[in-house]
C-alpha cells in the first residue's frame, strides 16, 4: 500500500481515509518513511515533527473509527514553509537569528489545515527571511533540486516545492513575495499558486514585504491545489488585508473548457532572452492550447522592464522596517554589549546573512531623508503603472501566458556572486506581486536533460477560481508532473 499512498493525490488520500480503506497512521508512516529515506539528499525540510504527526494520526484514526472525523484534508500530510508560525514547532525563517524559536500560536492557515484534518509533517527550508531565488541563502544549508541534485530548486520556497516533487507530502505551503512560489514550482516541476493579495490570511506569516507577501499552495495534482484553496482561501478578521467582498469561491471547481478562452501573449517578452527549452515549451503550449480551441491575442505590458528595479526598492524598504524588530531585545538572541548600539550590531551582525543585510541596507537607504522621494516614492508610482498595464491587458483577454522563469534550474554557485543575475530569475513573476493579482505555474514538459520547464498563467484580481479551473483542464492536456527520480518504488 505504501507505493500507492505516495503517488496518490491528497484528494484520494482523504477519500480513502474517510472510507476507512487506509488509516491516518498508515499514511503518516508511509510519508515519514519516504522522508527518512531521501531527505538526507534533498534537504527540503528543516524540521520533521515525527512524534507530533504520529500522535495526531492516532487521534484522527480513533475519531474516524467512531465516525466523528471529517475534513477536506483528512489524514493528508502537509509541509509548511518555515516562515509560517506553528505552535511549539521551530519557526526559523531559515535564519540564525531565530534559531530555536518556537511560536506560541499557529498561523491562521495552519489552524485551517488542522481543522480540515491535515497532518503537519514539518517545516520546509527556505532562503533566509524569504530573500532569495535559489534556497542557497538558508542559514542551515541549501535545498537541492530533486530532479538534479547539482541544481537549485528555486526560491525562496525551495524546500516546499522540493518536498512535493520528492513525494514527501502531496501538498505544501509557501509564500510568494516576488515569485517565491511560482519560480520553485517551475524549477521542481509541480504546480504552484500565488493567490490574489488578500485571498489567503497572512496572520502568522513572518513578514518580509507586507504589501507583497502572500501564502499559497504547491501540489502535483491540480485538484489538490483546489482542495488546498478550499481549506485556506477564507476570510480572516485577524488579517487587516484579508478581502471581505468579491472573494473568489473555491467550492465546486471543475475543468474549464479551453475552447473560447482568450489568452494574452505579452509583446515585451521578446525583449528578454529565454533559455531554448523555455522558449520551446512556450511555443509548444501555445500550439496545444490552440488545438483545444483557445485563442491568443497580443497584449502589452509597457512597464514590464521597470518592474524589477521597482520591486528591489519597494521590497527592501518594507523589509528594513519589518526586520527592525530583530534586535536582541524583542526578537533574536541576546548578547553582552556595553551599549544598545553595540547590542544591535552584535546580534544583527551574527544573526543575519549577507543577502538579508544587503536588502536591509538598500531599504534603509531608499527610505532615508533626502532619498525617499527620489527612490521609494518613484518606485510606488512605477508600481501603479505596472498594475494599470495589467488592467488594460485583461480588457482584451481572460488570462496571460508567460514563462515562469527565463531559465531552467541553474547550478549551485552560478549566481550567488552576482546578485543582479540572481534577481533576474524573478523578472516574470515580480510584476504579478506588484499588481496584487494571481498567478499559477504549471509544468509544461522537460528539457533534453530531464529538467522541468514551467510556464505561468496570470489572472486578474480575484480570478483565482478561473486559474484553478483552467489548471484542471491543463492537467488533462499536459498530464500530472512526474515525481523526481530519487530512487525507490516510484522512480
Amino acid at each position: 500500500m505504501v507505493v500507492d499512498l505516495l503517488g496518490m493525490s491528497a484528494a484520494s488520500i482523504a477519500s480513502a481515509v474517510r472510507r476507512k480503506e487506509v488509516s491516518p497512521v498508515e499514511v503518516a508512516e508511509a510519508f515519514l518513511g519516504r522522508i527518512r529515506a531521501f531527505d538526507g539528499r534533498v534537504r527540503a525540510l528543516l524540521f520533521v515533527d515525527e512524534e507530533g504527526v504520529l500522535r495526531r494520526a492516532r487521534e484522527l484514526e480513533a475519531r474516524v473509527a467512531r465516525g466523528e472525523a471529517e475534513g477536506l484534508l483528512l489524514g493528508v500530510p502537509v509541509v509548511v514553509k518555515d516562515n509560517i508560525c506553528t505552535k511549539g514547532i521551530p519557526t526559523t525563517c531559515g535564519s540564525r537569528i531565530l534559531e530555536g524559536w518556537r511560536p506560541p500560536y499557529d498561523a491562521t492557515v495552519v489552524e485551517m489545515l488542522l481543522a480540515e484534518g491535515a497532518l503537519i509533517v514539518g517545516k520546509a527550508n527556505m532562503d533566509e527571511f524569504a530573500m532569495g531565488s535559489s534556497t542557497e541563502y538558508s542559514a542551515f544549508g541549501p535545498t537541492r533540486n530533486p530532479h538534479d541534485l547539482a541544481r537549485v530548486p528555486g526560491g525562496s520556497s525551495g524546500g516546499s516545492a522540493a518536498a512535493v516533487a520528492s513525494l514527501f507530502c502531496p501538498i505544501s505551503l509557501g509564500s510568494d513575495t516576488g515569485g517565491s512560489i511560482r519560480q520553485p514550482a517551475a524549477f521542481c516541476g509541480v504546480y504552484g499558486l500565488k493567490p490574489t493579495y488578500g485571498v489567503v490570511s497572512r496572520y502568522g506569516l513572518v513578514a518580509f514585504a507586507s504589501s507583497l507577501d502572500q501564502i499559497g499552495p504547491f501540489a502535483r495534482f491540480a485538484e489538490d491545489l483546489c482542495l488546498a484553496m478550499r481549506a485556506i482561501g477564507r476570510e480572516d478578521p485577524r488579517d487587516s488585508t484579508s478581502i471581505r467582498r468579491g472573494r473568489p469561491r473555491f467550492d465546486g471547481l471543475s475543468p474549464r473548457p479551453l475552447k473560447g478562452l482568450r489568452v494574452g501573449l505579452v509583446r515585451e517578452i521578446s525583449d528578454f532572452r529565454l533559455d531554448e527549452a523555455v522558449e520551446s515549451a512556450l511555443e509548444g503550449a501555445i500550439r496545444r492550447l490552440e488545438g483545444e480551441g483557445a485563442s491568443f491575442v497580443e497584449v502589452s505590458l509597457p512597464h514590464l522592464e521597470h518592474a524589477l528595479p521597482c520591486y528591489y526598492i519597494v521590497a527592501p524598504a518594507e523589509a528594513s522596517s519589518n526586520l527592525a524588530r530583530y534586535d536582541g531585545v524583542r526578537y533574536g538572541p541576546s548578547a553582552d554589549a556595553p551599549s544598545v548600539e553595540d547590542l544591535f550590531r552584535t546580534v544583527r551582525g551574527r544573526g543575519f546573512g549577507a543577502e538579508v543585510k544587503r536588502r536591509i541596507m538598500i531599504g534603509t537607504f531608499v527610505l532615508s531623508s533626502g532619498y525617499y522621494d527620489a527612490y521609494y516614492l518613484t518606485a510606488q508610482k512605477a508600481r501603479t503603472l505596472v498594475a494599470s498595464d495589467f488592467d488594460r491587458a485583461f480588457s482584451a483577454c481572460d488570462l496571460i501566458l508567460m514563462p515562469t522563469s527565463p531559465t531552467l534550474p541553474f547550478r549551485f554557485g552560478e549566481r550567488t556572486s552576482d546578485p543582479i543575475s540572481m534577481y533576474l530569475s524573478d523578472v516574470f513573476t515580480i510584476p504579478v506581486n506588484l499588481a496584487g493579482i494571481c498567478g499559477l505555474s504549471f509544468n509544461a514538459g522537460y528539457s533534453g536533460e530531464g529538467l522541468p520547464v514551467g510556464l505561468q498563467l496570470i489572472g486578474g484580481w480575484g480570478r483565482d477560481d478561473l486559474l484553478l479551473e483552467v489548471a484542471l483542464s491543463l492537467e488533462e492536456l499536459f498530464g500530472v508532473p512526474r515525481p523526481a527520480p530519487l530512487g525507490g518504488e516510484l522512480s
